[in-house]
């Protein structure tokens, strides 16, 4: 899984960047109709889940734990097909869509960082993305009627949380990626 995540640093990075945008902009400009709000969010839930999907695809050979980032891409992929082609959604609709894809990564997140605890440090970035995914998750399930302005904010915040989170994964698994390189044949842990 380490092997996996310094392999796709670059895929992390991007959607980290995308998250980032996406909030910065909703922040903004809080004042976008609903309908402008689904096509960001359609955008970034391909993009994010394609970029997934790719970085799994290309590492099937060589890391057995692939299928987990395949599913983050694949739930990623779905939220955002659905929420293009049904551009009538009702805004509550919309809200469910947004908290089902928060709280399907952010479980996806928890799983891999706990899967990764004996085997790199610093996974708690992704155990705590995976942990704010899914709070607003279920705070949207409990909070569907907020709205519209609220919504674009506290979307906002989680963007930019979520992003600001996956840079600094990122950044941590291109080092992991380069100090792998320099480890001796075989060894999964740097040596002391």
């Amino acid at each position: 899984m380490n092997e996996l995540l310094s392999k796709s640093w670059r895929s992390l990075a991007l959607r980290g960047f995308i998250s980032l945008v996406f909030g910065i902009l909703a922040a903004f400009w809080p004042g976008i109709t609903l309908l402008w709000l689904l096509v960001m969010f359609a955008a970034y839930a391909l993009i994010q889940g394609v970029a997934s999907a790719v970085a799994a695809v290309q590492n099937r050979k060589t890391n057995r734990d692939w299928w987990l980032m395949l599913l983050w891409g694949l739930v990623g992929i779905g939220a955002g097909v659905i929420a293009f082609v049904l551009p009538n959604l009702t805004a509550i609709v919309l809200v469910l869509v947004i908290g089902v894809t928060a709280l399907a990564n952010g479980i996806v997140d928890m799983v891999m960082s706990v899967r990764l605890r004996k085997v790199i440090r610093g996974e708690a970035l992704l155990f705590l993305n995976g942990l704010i995914s899914v709070a607003f998750g279920v705070f949207v399930f409990f909070f569907p009627g907020a709205g519209a302005l609220a919504l674009v904010w506290l979307i906002a915040m989680y963007a930019i949380v979520s992003g600001l989170l996956l840079l600094a994964l990122a950044w941590r698994a291109k080092k992991w990626g380069s100090d792998h390189e320099e480890w001796p044949h075989g060894l999964t842990h740097k040596p002391l």
